[in-house]
């Protein structure tokens, strides 16, 4: 799957913003399957992460796409955006980024482009929905288009971990049970996260 670095104009495909902080890779694994589900659909995935807040703590999963700029979030036709769960909100570094774009939101640059979320949490009850919720809230302030998984996706209805009808989500088993390597997503999972980006694929290009 090649994730284009540069975005285009005219009659090229859309261009689709999948944003996300990782800090041990599974909200990485989200987007990777999200951005499959967009490639699927004839659109063009570009992942991009957001910095550390500080050096504290590992930063290579979090460094395996570049860091994201106003630019490109400017210049996008959408948006899928991801964050583990921080005590039922989104991690730290990407409120900080939300937070530098107020030029954006005077301008109204991002009004009318469709959004989705997606998130990963260390349990089934660990706040995923709230994440997935409150993610929403700076969307909705730019005035975006928010989106989420229908009831029509048959995952939706067979999941036993993550997904949900507000967006794609990941159960993190692994870290609860201490264990070093990150939980596979499930089938049911990977199901979800591709239909999201599919679905926000396609309402993009019908809005073009």
């Amino acid at each position: 799957m090649a994730h284009h670095n540069a975005m285009t104009s005219g009659n090229s495909p859309v261009h689709i913003l999948v944003l996300f902080y990782s800090r041990h890779g599974s909200v990485q694994a989200v987007a990777e399957q999200i951005a499959f589900g967009i490639e699927a659909a004839g659109g063009v995935a570009l992942l991009r992460t957001v910095p550390e807040l500080s050096q504290v703590g590992s930063e290579a999963l979090t460094m395996a796409y570049p860091h994201v700029t106003i630019d490109e979030l400017c210049q996008c036709h959408a948006l899928a955006m991801g964050s583990p769960v921080r005590f039922g909100m989104m991690a730290a570094p990407l409120k900080a980024f939300w937070d530098t774009t107020s030029a954006l939101w005077l301008k109204g640059s991002l009004i009318d482009k469709p959004a989705a979320v997606f998130t990963s949490s260390s349990s089934m009850h660990g706040g995923n929905e709230a994440t997935l919720l409150g993610m929403m809230m700076p969307l909705l302030h730019h005035g975006m288009f928010i989106m989420g998984v229908p009831y029509d996706t048959p995952a939706l209805h067979q999941t036993q971990s993550g997904g949900s009808p507000y967006g794609a989500s990941h159960v993190e088993a692994a870290r609860r049970s201490g264990q070093s390597a990150i939980t596979p997503l499930s089938a049911h999972e990977i199901a979800i996260a591709r239909r999201l980006g599919e679905r926000l694929t396609r309402l993009t290009q019908q809005l073009q």
